[in-house]
């Protein structure tokens, strides 16, 4: 029971220490394989999404690169404890493009719109998550607190 103590008290006095950590993980991890090509599973979708967005004026491979660049450098700024708020709101309007796959492409996102969704709408949609969590770490960055 003591270990379980000394755990709870861990977690407790480190909360948001382990969501920037959680979440730098998974920034560095996700956007480091975009770096390669093949690698990770939001590859076409991410290239179709900015290619839309962008309309077509950034070539495919030169948007993931940019892509991988940004993601890898919240994922380096969360885990490293430095600059956390630029690194929140860069983390944050990334968050914001990764909803628009459900406007723009409903046919991978719902099986039944707007509630069936497709395994890439559940990834989309458990940025909600993420976001809650990007708040929380913001609202304990406040300066002056």
């Amino acid at each position: 029971m003591v270990a379980a103590s000394a755990f709870t008290r861990y977690v407790y006095a480190n909360t948001t220490n382990l969501l920037k950590w959680t979440l730098g993980i998974v920034y560095l991890w996700f956007g480091a394989l975009k770096f390669f090509s093949g690698l990770s599973p939001a590859e076409v979708l991410a290239k179709d999404t900015i290619r839309v967005l962008t309309f077509g004026l950034i070539p495919d491979d030169i948007s993931l690169i940019l892509l991988a660049i940004w993601e890898v450098t919240i994922g380096v700024l969360l885990l490293s404890g430095f600059r956390i708020r630029f690194a929140i709101k860069a983390a944050l309007v990334h968050m914001v493009f990764t909803f628009t796959p459900l406007l723009f492409f409903p046919e991978l996102s719902f099986t039944h719109a707007p509630y069936g969704f497709t395994i890439i709408g559940q990834y989309i949609v458990k940025n909600l998550v993420f976001i809650v969590a990007m708040m929380i770490i913001l609202k304990e960055e406040v300066p002056g607190k």
